[in-house]
């Protein structure tokens, strides 16, 4: 028996525009995009609890570590009742990507996805999902709970990070991810940072940091669409995204 079942859900997300976006000069251009997803903590109906940690934070508070870029930044709230995980399986990120391509400028080859936490592993989750959509992941302090679709993005520009005294999710989440994908021949892209003195909060010294962006700004992925490698007529793990 083939069933076909429909979801809908209403996708609450905050998010921060270039200086000058609206102006006339301003709307020829397309710029960067970065999603950001949040931790388990800052899921529910309050868009606030999304500003807590992490980069909406730092733009919040008017931190100058990325006073220097123009970019959109699109942080979307998990409902209460969902993870990333799931939310990644249904489909739902997937519509949230494509609703940022259809309703802001965004240049396609700079889409730069992270998170951390719950976060942190809807950024592998994503990522595994739709390896030519990123030009460059940032996981922290997460994991991936399968190997499927991790040749995918073997050769996509991966920065982890981990605190080696992470007793909520172990180092050994993102250590696993980045041994494996070293194991299919990929690794030349990929790094895994661990601070030996950090517990779970390893986002704070991560997202304060400007090496990140000076990474993170500089990968282009030439070759941008939504979906599993073998969608787009290549086979996994041979893709360039």
């Amino acid at each position: 028996m083939a069933v076909s079942i429909r979801k809908e859900l209403d996708l609450r997300y905050w998010l921060h525009l270039p200086k000058g976006y609206a102006t006339a000069a301003a709307k020829i251009r397309s710029y960067p995009l970065i999603i950001f997803l949040h931790g388990a903590g800052e899921r529910g109906e309050d868009l606030e609890k999304v500003t807590i940690h992490g980069i909406p934070r730092l733009i919040k508070e008017g931190s100058d570590v990325l006073s220097e870029y123009e970019f959109i930044l699109a942080c979307p709230q998990c409902p209460q009742e969902y993870w990333w995980d799931t939310m990644v399986d249904l489909g739902f990120l997937d519509g949230f990507v494509e609703g940022c391509m259809k309703g802001l400028r965004v240049d396609t080859s700079r889409i730069y996805l992270t998170g951390l936490s719950m976060g942190g592993y809807g950024t592998w989750a994503l990522a595994r999902r739709n390896p030519r959509a990123f030009a460059a992941i940032a996981p922290i302090c997460g994991g991936t709970q399968a190997d499927d679709g991790l040749a995918a993005i073997k050769d996509m520009p991966i920065w982890a990070f981990h605190g080696a005294k992470d007793d909520v999710v172990r180092l050994s989440g993102s250590a696993d991810a980045v041994n494996k994908i070293y194991g299919l021949g990929g690794g030349d892209k990929v790094r895994l940072t661990v601070y030996p003195d950090a517990d779970h909060d390893s986002w704070s010294m991560t997202y304060s940091h400007p090496r990140l962006y000076e990474w993170m700004f500089s990968q282009v992925n030439p070759s941008f669409s939504m979906g599993p490698a073998s969608d787009q007529g290549q086979s996994a793990g041979k893709g360039d995204a």
